[in-house]
């Protein structure tokens, strides 16, 4: 089973590398995160028409999630149901083929001060809330999408310098490892431990992916027993590097379920 992960960053101008790769990779199940569209408009017709079930939520301009999959999912939850902000448009969940998927677009934080860096410390909290709802780490679970989180000195290029940021500030890094310890593995790391690994370039860095100066953000975490079933994870860089390309690219693993 491949499993794959991409922000999009505007799902109807990326929809021709998306095509592309699906095409080639033929994945499983691709979630989607930035998708900048509200749902009447979801460009679903050429999706399905390569063969795949595609389930989203969207609003104009913003956020936006979705599933794409070869078999139809089941299941499907949008949002946090804690009875605060339900960020429906950051997180999708639903089970397609035995193993349960929950693709969330973290919170960016923008600055340290502001207070979108404190909801997005506290969104990762009530993300393991809610996977005590509604998951065991003993079933077979992946949980993935852009997490705007480095975990690691060796997720980012130059760490030094990033001490500050929102994307590698020590309490978001605590808080999602927090979350992750209820039960997952990181999957990518799992199979490559070696540094300079990078998921997320920004566009306005010149020759940033040929430079290597990146961000590991986007993140594949596994419970323990479909994490001992992957054969492989990966990062393809090949899209980024095509004509209008998003600021991140595919990630991907491979589990023999």
């Amino acid at each position: 089973m491949k499993i794959a992960t991409f922000n999009a960053n505007s799902i109807r101008a990326r929809m021709a590398i998306v095509l592309d790769w699906l095409a080639k990779e033929k994945p499983d199940v691709l979630c989607l995160q930035e998708t900048k569209v509200q749902d009447p408009d979801f460009p679903n017709e050429p999706l399905e028409a390569a063969g795949y079930h595609v389930v989203y939520r969207g609003e104009k301009a913003y956020n936006g999630v979705a599933i794409v999959s070869k078999q139809k999912p089941a299941a499907v939850r949008f949002g946090l149901d804690d009875g605060q902000q339900p960020d429906e448009t950051r997180l999708i969940a639903a089970k397609v083929g035995g193993v349960h998927i929950l693709n969330t677009y973290v919170p960016q934080g923008r600055e340290i001060d502001h207070a979108m860096y404190g909801y997005k410390v506290a969104w990762f909290q009530r993300v393991r809330d809610y996977l005590d709802r509604h998951h065991s780490p003993r079933q077979r679970l992946v949980w993935l999408g852009d997490m705007n989180i480095a975990p690691e000195p060796i997720d980012v290029h130059d760490p030094a310098s990033k001490e500050d940021h929102v994307c590698f500030h020590k309490d978001a890094r605590e808080a999602f490892v927090t979350t992750r310890a209820w039960g997952f593995e990181d999957v990518f790391r799992k199979h490559h431990p070696e540094p300079e690994q990078y998921t997320f370039f920004d566009y306005r860095m010149r020759g940033a992916v040929t430079r290597g100066h990146g961000w590991r953000i986007d993140h594949i975490l596994a419970t323990r027993r479909l994490a001992r079933k992957s054969s492989d994870c990966f990062i393809d860089l090949k899209p980024r590097l095509a004509p209008k390309p998003s600021d991140h690219t595919f990630l991907v693993a491979e589990f023999n379920v």
